[in-house]
């Protein structure tokens, strides 16, 4: 079979099966298979796939149809200009984030330039691809990848070694901000093909009384509610990590949970990052309307809807001092 035979039916099988983007799935699913970039696959139509290229080639169309994302059949996914791994264990990484890393970096060129060594923990890093972008554009900074899946953590290391910042980030076991080295998350004993916990690996990094005096805070947490998730596209619902999606009853209770400890292990004039739900900026509003915050900013994403808030620590003396 030839690329191009190959590529054209590969595009009607998924067109008739309406799988999303079927020309570009077929592309990468065929390059993948061939081993090949996208210029080799144009200029050499011709080229006969092996025996063994054509039926992974299969099987990679079978798993596609099927509703596996393409990201986890080829084990990549691009994110702010760079390559990173993904396997069941994470999120794939989206282009709505990359809002949050430019919150971030803006935020950390205005109000640390100069300081070195000033702190930002990444909450629910996934593969890393927040705490690995914010590493590689802030060289003076010291980050923290949390997580309380070590599948998650194991990947996100790896990301980081291949792209040049292991050396940068430390990556701690955590439920949110609190430490939970020991404790396996249900993902990890749902993911036996991924590597297991090895929470001597993660504990290492964890300050005796917790992380305190951080400059900033990013997070993409889960913000999809139970009664959502059967609205979630197929290869969302049922091929990505479910405790990194579902945030509970009304998809809320993250935000409760961490917007509190955020305001703890933040240092006065420190800023929390975080990325919206569609439908969340009320409930994060009132969240954040309180005495511990000020100077909050809500970013619209292309389509003008608000994906990404940042808050500012308020001083707790100088609020205690106005309450008074």
């Amino acid at each position: 079979m030839q690329l191009k035979a190959a590529l054209t039916q590969a595009i009607e099988l998924l067109e008739k099966t309406h799988v999303p983007s079927p020309r570009l799935t077929a592309e990468v699913l065929l390059m993948h298979s061939a081993r090949c970039d996208r210029a080799h696959l144009y200029a050499h139509p011709e080229r006969e796939l092996s025996d063994a290229e054509w039926v992974q080639y299969g099987r990679f169309l079978k798993e596609r149809l099927q509703g596996k994302p393409t990201q986890y059949i080829t084990g990549h996914q691009e994110f702010w200009g760079m390559d990173f791994l993904v396997n069941p264990a994470v999120l794939i990484p989206r282009s709505e984030t990359e809002l949050a890393v430019e919150a971030a970096l803006n935020l950390a060129r205005r109000k640390f330039a100069g300081s070195k060594g000033y702190s930002i923990a990444d909450v629910g890093t996934g593969s890393g691809c927040i705490a690995v972008a914010l590493s590689v554009e802030l060289p003076e900074a010291r980050i923290y990848a949390l997580d309380r899946s070590a599948a998650a953590l194991d990947t996100a290391r790896r990301n980081a070694a291949r792209l040049g910042v292991e050396s940068r980030i430390t990556f701690l076991l955590s439920d949110l901000l609190r430490d939970c080295s020991g404790e396996a998350s249900e993902l990890d004993r749902e993911q036996e093909n991924i590597s297991p916990p090895r929470g001597g690996d993660f504990m290492n990094g964890w300050p005796e009384h917790g992380l305190q005096g951080l400059h900033m805070i990013v997070s993409n947490p889960p913000y999809v509610s139970e009664h959502d998730r059967q609205m979630l596209a197929r290869e969302v619902r049922d091929f990505e990590p479910r405790e990194a999606l579902i945030a509970g009853e009304s998809g809320r209770e993250v935000y409760g949970r961490l917007i509190p400890q955020a305001a703890q292990a933040l240092r006065a004039g420190g800023y929390l990052v975080l990325e919206l739900g569609y439908d969340s900026q009320a409930a994060v509003q009132h969240l954040l309307e309180t005495e511990a915050w000020d100077d909050l900013r809500w970013l619209p994403d292309l389509a003008g809807i608000v994906r990404v808030v940042t808050a500012r620590r308020v001083d707790p003396n100088l609020a205690q001092e106005t309450a008074s």
